[in-house]
């Protein structure tokens, strides 16, 4: 199982000192958000990209993927009526995926809620239509150099759009691109009726990525989730692909949380494999 964690939780650290501490509590991978490194994805040029990729991988890390695509960003929108800001959004996402494979990585997260809830006047009809339009624009770009879009189902308390894994499905199908995948994130999950392992279990053949983290927003183990039946399916079904810490809540610090997730997935892992 490979572990990585989403680095924003460091964001006031050098690249540098991250890349140290990451790898030496024993991830292997860092899952970047674009807007700590600048206000637009085209801002970091291809010198910068080059330097934080030969850093990482210095450290025994891969840049495995990109996540908040569109956070902090103005004007882009995935499922508005407004064929502009649609058309800016594929080519952002473009740039995005041209970013990613500089880097190293392999998928880009789309979750970024507050740029795809539905608008006044969209009906979910149409905004999934939008969805599919931009999605269909923007994967030829960036597919051939080995980058997939994941998408992430959230909440109904973070987003009105795409809320469950069988409604990314639906969207996946309407796209009809096999570099489109579906993200499982377990705080989202655990707002669906079907449990998580009939879900990982269910959407095996599709999922790209995998975040984990826990009810409260912090990390693995840290709220009420039990992962040993998480682990359980993840492996049963042969999940080979990247395992993330992501969290929400910073405030018992960045070392704590990072130490503590891994920890604990790791004796969770143990405790699974030895049965």
């Amino acid at each position: 199982m490979k572990f990585a964690i989403c680095h924003e939780l460091f964001e006031n650290w050098d690249w540098k000192r991250q890349c140290q501490f990451i790898a030496d509590l024993g991830y292997t991978g860092i899952e970047l958000a674009p807007f700590t490194q600048a206000p637009r994805i085209t801002d970091v040029s291809a010198a910068k990209r080059q330097d934080l990729r030969s850093q990482a991988e210095e450290h025994g890390l891969t840049i495995c993927g990109l996540h908040w695509l569109l956070a902090k960003t103005e004007g882009l929108h995935l499922t508005t009526n407004d064929r502009s800001v649609r058309e800016a959004t594929t080519k952002y996402l473009i740039e995005l995926g041209k970013a990613c494979a500089d880097f190293g990585g392999t998928f880009m997260v789309f979750g970024s809620p507050a740029q795809r809830n539905l608008q006044s006047g969209v009906s979910r009809e149409q905004a999934y239509a939008n969805a599919a339009e931009v999605f269909r624009a923007a994967l030829p770009a960036f597919a051939d150099r080995g980058v997939k879009i994941a998408m992430e189902p959230l909440t109904p308390l973070e987003t009105n759009f795409v809320n469950t894994c069988a409604e990314a499905v639906e969207l996946m199908e309407r796209v009809g691109h096999p570099n489109l995948v579906l993200h499982q994130d377990v705080k989202a999950m655990l707002s669906e009726p079907t449990p998580i392992p009939e879900l990982i279990a269910k959407y095996a053949p599709i999922t790209g990525h995998f975040h984990v983290n826990d009810d409260n927003l912090l990390g693995p183990g840290m709220g009420r989730t039990d992962y040993r039946p998480i682990v359980k399916a993840l492996l049963e079904t042969g999940y080979s692909g990247w395992v993330s810490v992501e969290v929400f809540d910073y405030k018992p610090g960045a070392e704590f949380i990072a130490r503590s997730s891994i920890e604990y997935m790791r004796q969770i892992l143990a405790e699974v494999t030895a049965k």
